[in-house]
């Protein structure tokens, strides 16, 4: 093969490649049973603090979630929880993780957490841990809306492609499914 050839071949191989979707992260997807069934904790909550650092090992750069507690859902957090997870922003530098939920100070949400350590816990699910709770009008319930993901969710049985299956619902019944699922396992 020539080198023209070689560099013809590699052009539409690369107009092929560009022509793909690009998915970061891909992760199984998880339904609200299996979310609340493989979590430490669950817990209904305000964020408090965002702070990214540097890692321990200087290398990478992670963000500290502080939530307040309002009202525990499964396990026994205390009246906060502190959740880490990778990525984030250190002056001028930054590390980009897909995959993961974002977090804003004030943001009152339900979240799904495993345990990292005595007192550290991390997203269950990554972004589909996390549910950001709306509130309207006076007199109309507070929504909870799943938290949209960049990752390539994958069916759990089939491990093709798919989308999350979760869609918003009120505060009230998000709660009452996650109680109904954690009796449902209950010896």
């Amino acid at each position: 093969m020539s080198i023209r050839q070689l560099l013809r071949m590699g052009m539409v191989m690369g107009g092929f490649l560009a022509a793909l979707p690009a998915a970061a992260t891909t992760q199984l997807r998880m339904d609200l049973s299996q979310l609340s069934l493989q979590s430490d904790a669950v817990v209904h909550g305000v964020v408090r603090r965002v702070e990214s650092r540097w890692a321990g090992d200087g290398q990478r750069i992670v963000t500290d979630v502080e939530v307040e507690v309002v009202e525990p859902l499964k396990g026994q957090p205390g009246g906060t929880v502190l959740l880490t997870q990778p990525g984030g922003e250190v002056g001028d530098i930054g590390q980009v993780v897909h995959g993961l939920a974002a977090f804003k100070t004030g943001e009152e949400v339900v979240i799904f957490l495993r345990k990292r350590g005595a007192k550290a816990f991390r997203l269950s699910g990554e972004a589909q841990g996390k549910y950001q709770v709306r509130r309207g009008e006076v007199g109309k319930p507070a929504m909870a809306v799943p938290e949209p993901t960049e990752a390539l969710l994958l069916d759990p049985v089939t491990r093709q492609p798919t989308a999350s299956v979760e869609k918003p619902r009120t505060l009230e019944d998000l709660k009452a499914a996650i109680r109904a699922a954690l009796k449902e396992s209950a010896p």
